[in-house]
């Protein structure tokens, strides 16, 4: 597939999205904030945060708040567990608050969620996957997808065996992240591996990780075979980038120059709504130093914006940080 072709909507088992150029779920990132800002500049499908499935049962605040709708055509939550039975009622309660897609988490690397063998540890047993899979698609009327990495370590690559049971136990897309959990986000992601996850399943596919631009977007369609691609990091103080990338006109109001100030103070005025003022302002500083890291060139406001310890002076900060930003958004 080529990169051109990012730009065709996609069919996920009837749920139609308007482009192929995806936004990838991320802890502490992808609130419904950042999902509204990438969904707005023309993203094709975004993801909410990793939602732990027994603490979003048991009633969990946090966990009920990562999972709540950004009022978007398409609410997409992700949730991760070991237990198929919680993982069953998650799936059923993101259903009835609104959800149209439930994304099973099988690719998280972080120790605090694999030690509960969560995230990519269940893809050392896929007999304790597959139930995990078989449970939450039975539960829900909505799609089912699955995002993996290639392996636990490079001697268990067994995404191709995954996906192949996934198919036949209901899910309807597979995400591939092209890296093994023990590589973390060391080295390069290596697309063309994914490429047997290709041959195994005639799912749609999604290609992540490593994807920033034009170029690598082309070459990891081009090595996987994939069908679609999604933008994780790199979208973190960039928040037009799949868009840009699913060639979406909207993607083309990306911030420059003293727009750029308009669009850093939205992201965290709608921050301090949904979180609060005081945790608002503690959550936003790791979107505001993408931000400065990649298109800030006022250094001592910088340091200003992100040490701020009430929202007026973190948006004073915020107007001399990009005063003189020219920030070619891509």
């Amino acid at each position: 597939m080529s990169a051109t072709r990012l730009g065709q909507p996609l069919s996920i088992d009837g749920l139609d999205v308007a482009n192929r150029a995806f936004l990838a779920p991320m802890s502490g990132i992808t609130d419904a904030p950042f999902r509204r800002l990438a969904s707005r500049f023309g993203a094709g499908l975004v993801f909410s945060e990793m939602v732990a499935s027994e603490a979003l049962v048991g009633g969990n605040a946090e966990m009920a708040l990562k999972a709540q709708s950004a009022g978007l055509a398409v609410h997409a939550v992700q949730l991760a567990g070991r237990a198929a039975r919680w993982m069953a009622l998650a799936a059923n309660l993101a259903e009835a608050n609104g959800a149209h897609l439930i994304d099973i988490n099988m690719g998280c690397p972080a120790r605090r969620v694999t030690g509960g063998e969560c995230g990519s540890a269940l893809m050392r047993d896929l007999d304790h996957a597959g139930r995990l899979i078989e449970a939450t698609v039975a539960a829900v009327r909505i799609p089912v997808t699955l995002k993996m990495r290639l392996g636990w370590d490079e001697h268990s690559i067994n995404a191709p065996q995954l996906a192949a049971r996934a198919e036949t136990l209901g899910v309807r897309m597979i995400t591939v992240h092209g890296r093994t959990r023990n590589q973390f986000y060391k080295g390069r992601a290596d697309w063309a591996a994914v490429a047997a996850v290709r041959a195994a399943t005639r799912l749609p596919l999604v290609v992540n990780g490593d994807i920033d631009g034009a170029g690598s977007a082309a070459a990891a369609l081009s090595q996987s075979g994939a069908d679609a691609i999604m933008v994780g990091r790199a979208a973190c103080g960039a928040p037009w980038l799949p868009g840009r990338l699913g060639g979406d006109a909207r993607a083309a109001e990306a911030a420059q120059g003293t727009a750029l100030v308009d669009l850093v103070s939205e992201h965290l005025e709608a921050m301090l709504l949904h979180h609060g003022a005081v945790a608002g302002l503690r959550q936003a500083r790791k979107h505001l130093a993408r931000y400065a890291d990649k298109w800030a060139r006022a250094a001592p406001a910088r340091l200003a914006m992100l040490t701020a310890d009430a929202p007026a002076a973190a948006f004073a900060a915020i107007a001399e940080c990009f005063r003189d930003t020219v920030a070619e958004a891509a």
